[in-house]
């Protein structure tokens, strides 16, 4: 018999375009098999371009089987509307879908149930055609996730005059706190129905990448409302509870990097303990060049080692000869790393965050204290739990016309490297590190949760 046959099987179907939608449905699926399940992902073509796979497996000791299937073209010559590429990704993946359920039907494993991104509720119609569970996964955190569902509800009406927001488990958020969806509706108006419509069905579980002690108030609220989960933090075992063997990666990236990390490991093992500042703004902010000079100059003027990880087309947008200098004095410069061992290492000190919901678990869960520069979307309301309510980094004050500037940039890393408060930050990531890797232990409260799932869908096949 071959491997994974017999066991319960399940499909997994990440937002395919956005390795933060990617990465955390992607770690949930090695938890499901390390805990005796058969995994399959389904993902649509656009993203195979950059990675390659049939499997997801390794020394983490298990297996997944990764299901390439081609999307329906784009055959326009403008640049495609969103709405256009949404609607090319359900007609694809639906039609993959039934496909894929059909081909298991007459086999050892059928698909037992369909684990799906929260973007893509239709998911659950396909699946329900067939008689089967569904799970949608959710990337955010649950505070921005509740806000959604506040709008979705009608006890959040948008757009408001008002300047701040009072909702249920959730601390006063000023306007300025809030998703860029919410405070600036009519920009992004596809996405902001994408975010809302996450809860437009009834699925039998529900899956967040959060864990119960970060977010105790807002997870009972959403849960007496909705059969929501805490799963988190899904991020590589090596952060956090070593319980896949060498898991020190998520296994699948979008973007292509001839990068050699190990040049940048070693760079960093030349370097003091918690004297580096980390830079990452994520794989899909687009800075522009005065906001990335201005990163530049304050990086400088700290006079402090800096590891800056800069997407090639950006390269051009630094000041002239800014990499040549750098290489000299403290700081380096790369197209690419992996944030998992970077942030693990014992010489990062500081890490300059988009504040991606990803880059906020992998930064806490490895105990390195943050700079926020939130771009846009759950970012802004990020940031804001990582200044004032979790207390493990400061946020950037833009000026009026929203750029960061120099001496801010440098201000903030001093007050995080060498300010009065920085020891507050450094025993506050200690702490949430610590609960971080709790809540996946044995009796951890999100491994509890997975097991509940695994024993509820084992129970159904029976």
């Amino acid at each position: 018999m071959a491997v994974g046959e017999g066991k319960v099987h399940i499909l997994v179907i990440p937002f395919p375009d956005g390795q933060g939608h990617v990465n955390p449905i992607l770690q949930f699926s090695k938890r499901l098999v390390l805990k005796g399940l058969k995994v399959t992902v389904l993902i649509t073509h656009e993203i195979i371009n950059n990675a390659n796979l049939n499997h997801v497996g390794g020394g983490w000791g298990g297996s997944i089987n990764v299901e390439n299937k081609p999307r329906v073209p784009y055959k326009g010559t403008d640049p495609e509307p969103l709405e256009s590429y949404i609607h090319r990704l359900q007609i694809s993946t639906s039609f993959h879908l039934v496909k894929l359920i059909t081909h298991h039907q007459t086999s050892n494993s059928p698909i037992a149930c369909v684990v799906y991104d929260s973007l893509t509720p239709w998911v659950l119609d396909v699946a329900r055609g067939f008689g089967l569970p569904g799970a949608p996964f959710f990337t955010e955190s649950c505070a921005v996730n509740a806000v959604f569902y506040h709008i979705y509800s009608g006890s959040l009406k948008i757009p408001s005059d008002k300047k701040s927001v009072s909702l249920p488990a959730l601390p006063l958020l000023q306007d300025t706190d809030l998703p860029s969806l919410i405070s600036n509706p009519h920009q992004y108006p596809v996405f902001l129905r994408m975010m809302t419509h996450q809860f437009c069905n009834q699925p039998d579980w529900m899956f967040i990448n959060t864990f119960h002690a970060l977010e105790p108030q807002v997870l009972q609220w959403m849960q007496t409302h909705t059969p929501l989960k805490a799963v988190g933090p899904t991020v590589p075992s090596i952060l956090i509870d070593k319980g896949l063997m060498d898991d020190n990666n998520y296994g699948m990236n979008l973007i292509k990097s001839t990068e050699d990390d190990s040049k940048t490991i070693e760079w960093l093992d030349s370097k003091d303990s918690e004297s580096v500042i980390y830079v990452s703004f994520g794989s899909v902010s687009e800075l522009g060049e005065e906001q990335m000079k201005e990163i530049a100059w304050g990086l400088k003027a700290s006079n402090k080692n800096f590891l800056w990880v800069i997407k090639e087309m950006e390269t051009g947008e630094l000041p002239n000869k800014f990499v040549e200098e750098m290489k000299e004095m403290k700081g380096k410069v790369v197209k690419w790393c992996s944030q998992v061992q970077v942030l693990g290492h014992k010489s990062v000190g500081c890490f300059i965050t988009h504040c991606g919901w990803n880059s906020v678990l992998e930064g806490l869960s490895s105990g390195v204290p943050m700079v926020a520069m939130p771009q846009w979307t759950d970012q802004i309301t990020n940031a804001k739990f990582v200044e004032d309510v979790w207390k493990i980094g400061v946020r950037v004050s833009p000026n009026q016309n929203g750029l960061v500037g120099r001496e801010e940039i440098e201000l903030c890393i001093r007050k995080v490297m060498e300010g009065e408060k920085r020891f507050e930050m450094r025993q506050n990531t200690s702490m949430w590190m610590k609960l971080a890797k709790e809540a996946m232990t044995e009796d951890g409260s999100s491994n509890k949760n997975i097991d509940e799932f695994v024993a509820q869908i084992q129970e159904r096949k029976i």
